[in-house]
């Protein structure tokens, strides 16, 4: 009994650290803002065109003034599929891989990319050099995690969703947003497009208000999947490294007692 609380340590030390980790990890997120944006683009749209347009362009950088309401719908759906990626996704991979430092270097150079790594001049500001190293910097960091969002979004959709990802992923010109917003696009069978930049899953139809709710449950499923995966790999790490740590111990402990 008196080495029950000692031997309890490791664990209660264990879940601790999981516990802070996971809440400063938070801090690196924004899902619950991308789902509140893009919900508030669609009720926004259900009153008239202009407050969809208006809303709207909080959520994206490009012109939404001339938008049609299904362009505006359209671009709140790739918004948050490529989100999901930029602003989920992506920053819990780095977390798994290197833990919270590596997940704020993630941080930094997407949100460093989305602020300064625009070609050419924009908004009155000549970023052609200045961003030049923080979009090469968040296409290596996404390159992996993108195509990971791409997979998630495609669970589920019977094999229709990855039969023509890769062509369509392709029509972007970024490396790497392309993939979640065709995973998304194909799932939904709906056609995502940018005025004279890109259309993917031509052959899908307008969404509709219903795709909107559905795009954002399949992007909950995502995360959700995304959570058992990294908590079923920390623990299986947590066990080997238990399993082994035990092996050592008896083995030197055999050694030891040994005539």
């Amino acid at each position: 009994g008196a080495t029950r609380p000692a031997a309890d340590a490791p664990l209660l030390k264990v879940l601790v650290t999981a516990s802070v980790m996971a809440a400063l990890l938070k801090c690196l997120l924004s899902w619950r803002m991308l789902q509140s944006e893009v919900a508030a683009v669609e009720a926004a749209l259900g009153q008239s065109l202009e407050a969809g347009r208006q809303r709207l362009s909080w959520l994206v950088s490009r012109d939404t003034a001339q938008l049609s309401a299904s362009e505006v719908r359209e671009s709140a759906i790739e918004s948050l599929a490529e989100n999901l990626n930029d602003s989920v996704v992506a920053p819990i991979f780095w977390f798994a891989l290197l833990g919270l430092p590596g997940a704020a270097v993630y941080r930094f150079a997407n949100t460093a990319d989305a602020m300064w790594g625009y070609p050419g001049v924009y908004r009155g500001h000549d970023w052609q050099w200045a961003g030049k190293w923080a979009a090469r910097a968040d296409d290596v960091l996404s390159w992996v995690p993108a195509r990971l969002t791409a997979v998630l979004l495609a669970v589920g959709s019977r094999g229709r969703a990855m039969a023509s990802l890769r062509s369509e992923a392709g029509k972007t010109p970024s490396p790497n947003s392309g993939w979640p917003m065709a995973a998304m696009a194909l799932a939904l069978g709906v056609r995502l497009c940018k005025p004279g930049v890109y259309t993917l899953h031509p052959g899908g139809r307008a969404p509709q208000p219903a795709d909107t709710a559905s795009a954002q449950q399949r992007a909950g499923a995502a995360l959700r999947l995304l959570v058992w995966m990294v908590l079923l790999t920390l623990l299986v790490a947590m066990l080997a490294g238990w399993l082994l740590a035990g092996l050592a111990c008896t083995g030197a402990c055999t050694v030891k007692g040994a005539p």
